[in-house]
C-alpha cells in the first residue's frame, strides 16, 4: 500500500455470496465507472458458457482463462472489477490486482453465504457448484471448510468490507471510502526517541506499565515488547476486521524475533462471551502455551476485553499487551487492566481485573475505521473533557474540524490527552475502590442498559454512552447540579461530532431493568456519576426514582430530547 498506483481500479474479492456483483456495480455506479465481471470476459474469450469451461476442460483451464482476462481488464482505469473468489490464491495473480489498483475483500459469515446462495439458488464457479452443494446436508461444513482454505489469502486484500448487515448500497460506499484510503500514500512512521510517544506510565499494584500513543507505532510493535519483556512466543487475537492491521503487526514482532501465532473472532459485542473464550481456550492449549508466553490483543474494546481476560484466566494468568485500533479502545478500554466478557443478563459481568503489560496505541489505524465506529470513538474522549478536564473539551469544541479529519497532530494529541486522563484516574484507584474510577463511567449507566437491553445490536458502544450522558445531564439540571446552559454545551459538542443525544422508540421499562443488573447498583440503589458543573464529576446514590424514569421517556421520544 505505500507505492503509489498508476491506475484507479479496484479488484472486488471475497467468497461467494458476499456481494460481489451487486456491490461491484453499485460502487461502480457510485463513483462513475465502469463495472466488469471476470467471469463474462472469460465466457466472452472462450465462447462456451463456465460451466461448460469447467466440465470439458477441467479447472486448470479455467484458472488459466482468469488469470488471461484479469492481465487484459487490468490494463484499463476507472474499473470496478469483480474477480472470483480464487483469484487472489493465485501470486501472479495477485501481484497484477496490486499493481493496478486496490483489492477489497467482501466478507460474509459462513451462515451469510448459506443463507443468501440458498436464495439465489445459482451456480457459481469460485471452484465450487453451488448448487449440489446447498443440496447436501453440509454445505455449511462445506462452506466453512473452503472459506478457510482461502482466508489468509483473502487477508492480504488492502480493505475489508463485511457486508453481513450492509445493504449494497451501504457497501458499496464503504468500497469506495477504502479506495479513497488504501489508494492514498500512507506516511513513513516518523523517527523519534523511542519514548517521545510516551502518554503516560500506568501505575498499578502489580507493576507499572507504558502507554505509547503515537502515528504509525504498528510497525515498532516489535520492537516495543522488547524493551519491555522478552517472550519466546505470542499469541495474537484480533477480529476479522483487521486482518491487515495483525499482518503489519505479525511482520513486526516475528521481525523482532517472537513467532507469533494469530485467532480472529468474529467482530461485534455478541461475541464478547464465555462460548468465544472457550474456543481460544483450546486454540491455546492446541498451541501449547505457556506461563512466559504472550498474548497481544489487537483490536478494538471486545477485542481487548475477551483476550485480557483469556490471559488472566488460562494458566491462572500470561501475560498479555494491548494493541488498540478503535477510538474508544485507546482512550478507554484498554488502560486499566479490567477484562471481561458479557452474559445474558448484562455487559461485562464476568471478568477480573488483570493489567497489561504494555499498551501501544497508534492513531493511523483509525484511518482504516468505519465512519460510525469513528464516531462512537469520540464519545469516551468527550466524556474524559466533561468529567475532569474543560481545557480538553475546549481543545475538541475549537478544533473539531482538524480533529474530524484525524489530522496526524491534533488527533494524537487529543487523544494522547485524553489516554492520559484515563491512566492518571487508573493509578490513583486501580480497582475502583476510592470512589475516583467510578467518575469515568459517566453516561455509562443508561447507556450500558441501552446496549444490554437492544441485545448488543442496534447501538454502538459510544453511541449508548453519548444518550446515557445526555440522560445524566437531564438528571444533573433536574436536581440543581447543571445549568441550561451546560447542558445545551454539551449537547452541542455532542451533536458537532455526529452522536446520538436520543433513542427513538426505546424500551422505557427494559433499560430500566437493565439499570438495575449494572455492577454499579448496591442495595438496591444505582451510584450515579453526575457533573457538578462542566469538568467536575461527582457520585449521586439519591436519584429519585421517578426522575429517572421521566428522564428515560424524554431520551425515548426525540423531538423533545434533541
Amino acid at each position: 500500500m505505500a507505492e503509489s498506483r498508476s491506475r484507479d481500479n479496484i479488484f472486488v474479492t471475497g467468497f461467494s455470496g458476499t456481494g460481489k456483483t451487486t456491490t461491484g456495480k453499485e460502487a461502480a455506479r457510485l463513483l462513475g465507472w465502469r463495472f466488469v465481471d471476470t467471469d463474462d470476459e472469460i465466457v466472452a474469450s472462450a465462447g462456451k458458457a463456465i460451466e461448460d469451461i469447467f466440465s470439458q476442460d477441467g479447472e486448470p483451464a479455467f484458472r488459466k482463462l482468469e488469470s488471461e482476462a484479469l492481465v487484459a481488464v487490468a490494463k484499463n482505469s476507472r474499473q470496478v472489477i469483480s474477480t472470483g473468489g480464487g483469484v487472489i490464491m493465485d501470486e501472479a495473480n495477485r501481484r497484477v490486482m496490486e499493481s493496478n489498483g486496490v483489492v477489497v475483500l467482501l466478507e460474509g459469515r459462513p451462515e451469510t453465504i448459506l443463507q443468501r446462495l440458498e436464495a439465489q439458488q445459482t451456480e457459481d464457479f469460485d471452484g465450487i457448484t453451488t448448487r449440489p452443494m446447498l443440496h447436501s446436508q453440509d454445505a455449511l461444513d462445506r462452506i466453512r471448510a473452503l472459506k478457510e482454505q482461502r482466508q489468509f489469502n483473502y487477508t492480504l486484500a488492502h480493505w475489508t468490507v463485511h457486508t453481513d448487515h450492509l445493504t449494497p448500497q451501504e457497501a458499496a460506499s464503504e468500497v469506495a471510502r477504502g479506495w479513497k484510503l488504501a489508494s492514498s500514500r500512507i506516511p513513513e512512521p516518523t523517527q523519534t526517541d523511542p519514548n517521545g510517544d510516551l502518554a503516560a506510565e500506568v501505575r498499578t499494584s502489580s507493576g507499572n506499565y507504558p502507554l505509547w500513543v503515537g502515528w504509525g507505532l504498528v510497525g515498532e510493535l516489535g520492537e516495543r515488547i522488547k524493551q519491555v519483556l522478552d517472550p519466546p512466543v505470542a499469541y495474537m487475537i484480533s477480529d476479522g476486521g483487521l486482518y491487515l492491521q495483525a499482518h503489519l503487526a505479525q511482520v513486526s514482532t516475528e521481525a523482532a524475533g517472537i513467532p507469533t501465532h494469530q485467532f480472529f473472532i468474529p467482530p461485534g459485542e455478541q461475541n464478547k462471551t464465555l462460548e468465544t473464550a472457550q474456543h481460544i481456550y483450546t486454540w491455546l492449549a492446541e498451541h501449547k502455551a505457556e506461563r512466559g508466553h504472550l498474548i497481544i490483543a489487537l483490536g478494538g474494546g471486545v477485542v481487548g476485553d475477551l483476550a485480557g481476560y483469556v490471559a488472566a484466566t488460562y494458566l491462572r494468568g500470561m501475560p498479555f499487551a494491548q494493541v488498540p485500533t478503535s477510538m474508544l479502545a485507546m482512550m478507554d478500554a484498554s488502560i486499566g487492566g479490567k477484562t471481561a466478557v458479557d452474559l445474558p443478563q448484562g455487559k461485562n459481568l464476568v471478568g477480573a481485573f488483570y493489567q497489561p503489560k504494555f499498551v501501544l496505541s497508534d492513531v493511523s489505524t483509525l484511518k482504516s475505521l468505519p465512519q460510525r465506529e469513528l464516531t462512537s470513538g469520540w464519545a469516551e474522549a468527550l466524556k474524559h473533557g466533561l468529567i475532569l478536564d474543560e481545557d480538553l473539551l475546549s481543545t475538541f469544541e475549537n478544533q473539531s474540524e482538524a480533529i474530524l479529519a484525524l489530522e496526524s497532530e491534533i488527533a494524537t494529541d487529543v487523544i494522547r490527552r485524553s489516554a492520559a486522563i484515563k491512566a492518571n484516574i487508573v493509578s490513583q484507584d486501580e480497582r475502583e475502590t476510592l470512589g475516583i474510577r467510578v467518575l469515568l463511567n459517566y453516561g455509562h449507566t443508561i447507556g450500558h442498559a441501552i446496549e444490554s437491553s437492544t441485545g448488543y445490536g442496534s447501538y454502538l458502544h459510544g453511541e449508548a454512552v453519548s444518550i446515557g450522558m445526555m440522560g445524566a445531564a437531564y438528571i444533573g439540571e433536574a436536581l440543581g447540579m447543571m445549568s441550561s446552559e451546560e447542558v445545551a454545551r454539551q449537547r452541542a459538542i455532542l451533536k458537532a461530532y455526529g452522536l446520538p443525544l436520543c433513542a427513538e422508540g426505546m424500551d422505557v421499562e427494559a433499560v430500566r431493568n437493565a439499570m438495575m443488573s449494572d455492577k454499579k447498583v448496591a442495595s438496591g440503589s444505582i451510584r450515579w456519576v453526575l457533573l457538578d458543573g462542566i469538568g467536575n464529576a461527582v457520585t449521586r446514590n439519591d436519584v429519585p426514582q421517578e426522575l429517572v424514569l421521566e428522564t428515560l421517556r424524554r431520551l425515548s421520544d426525540c423531538t423533545c430530547s434533541c
